[in-house]
């Protein structure tokens, strides 16, 4: 990956000219899409990050803002996306945007019926970004456009059945299988965190119980060991010393770099996690058979202390094991990027739409004036 310009988006008074909207039909092959840069908007709950990306994954420039605060309005997320889109635009020919956002979309790729950190309720995203913009709008799921990302450009290309799982916060994921994003009957599919796999188990944010991202996550790995550093455990007396006894300041990136360094604690940490989400991927092999497993998002950067006791776990428990083949289980490699890549390529799809426009629209304009230059011929005959 390469970035030719890396900035902090102003978001200033620039004001969005309402603009009308072409068609609904869309390309579904990425290898017919147009060969022209496409900006992609990755929105998570603290930052929205925009992009031109070309044909090849290349991110030509990037805009960077804070996600505006959940008690919003709608208007004023979707104020920042058009503006961070003029912005690149003003340097850009830009034909299609796409949205990666942190929640469920619905299977027409319109409406984000929820978004934890943001205030959109069954909110139509897509045509309302549309109407304000002079080219196509694609709307999917965050996951979704990371697993795309990784499967055209990244760790998982060349693979016909790949499943992405995203550990941050919570779990993520997404499937893809023959080239296409599978969203399921109403859009929402791959929101593996949420398989319950401890009964009764710690209480998930969802509502229920034994989620597995209660068990191999961001949340987890912090909540771990902010309990071991209260009971002031003799193992945590190191990250109790690293926070000068602040546990509230305990953070998943801070274990991550005393594991590295061989604190005892955060290393078993990493390897009960690890364990967990080869449980759960063992789990996803046996209900989806994919070839390639890609473990992405922010505790991913442990690398081998989280995904060498996943594999270990994994081939533990999966079904059949020593009888049949095993999926490959590989850490992502475009990095906090991978959504915004994904969902500028995604996008490229619908970009035809927009050069068919443009395309019919000097074509009226040609025709007029041969007409006009007839009637002028004809006038002075």
């Amino acid at each position: 990956m390469s970035t030719y310009r890396d900035l902090t988006a102003p978001i200033g008074s620039r004001r969005a000219p309402v603009l009308r909207t072409v068609g609904t039909r869309e390309r579904r092959s990425h290898l017919t899409a147009p060969r022209v840069p496409t900006v992609g908007i990755d929105i998570g709950g603290t930052k929205v990050m925009a992009g031109v990306v070309d044909a090849d994954g290349n991110i030509l420039e990037k805009l960077r803002t804070e996600t505006p605060d959940k008690s919003k309005s709608p208007k004023v997320v979707e104020d920042t996306i058009v503006e961070l889109v003029l912005d690149l635009s003003d340097r850009h020919d830009v034909h299609a945007v796409g949205i990666g956002a942190a929640g469920w979309v619905d299977a027409d790729r319109n409406r984000v019926l929820f978004a934890p950190h943001l205030s959109w309720r069954n909110e139509p995203l897509r045509d309302r970004l549309a109407s304000r913009l002079s080219v196509p709008v694609l709307v999917d799921n965050d996951a979704n456009t990371a697993a795309w990302a990784e499967w055209r450009f990244g760790a998982g290309h060349g693979e016909d059945h790949l499943v992405m799982i995203t550990l941050g916060t919570g779990i993520g994921g997404a499937i893809l299988e023959d080239g296409q994003v599978k969203r399921g009957k109403f859009g929402v599919a791959g929101e593996f965190g949420h398989m319950q796999v401890v009964p009764g188990g710690h209480r998930c944010p969802c509502g229920n119980r034994g989620c597995w991202e209660q068990y191999s996550s961001g949340n987890a790995l912090v909540r771990e060991a902010r309990e071991l550093a209260a009971a002031d455990s003799p193992v945590a007396y190191g990250i109790i010393e690293h926070v000068k006894g602040n546990i509230g300041d305990i953070t998943g990136p801070m274990i991550t770099e005393l594991a590295r360094e061989g604190d005892a604690m955060c290393v078993e940490l990493l390897q009960d996690i690890g364990q967990w989400l080869g449980v759960g991927i063992a789990n996803l092999a046996a209900a989806l058979d994919p070839s390639c497993f890609v473990i992405g998002g922010g505790v991913s950067a442990a690398d081998d202390l989280l995904i060498g006791p996943a594999r270990d776990a994994f081939k533990r428990h999966l079904t059949g094991r020593g009888y049949r083949p095993e999926a490959r289980i590989t850490r992502a490699q475009l990095g906090p990027e991978a959504g915004m890549v994904g969902a500028a390529d995604l996008a490229r799809l619908v970009a035809r739409r927009f050069r068919r426009a443009k395309r019919r629209r000097v074509e009226r304009y040609e025709r007029y004036e041969r007409y006009a230059q007839a009637r002028r011929d004809r006038d002075t005959a």
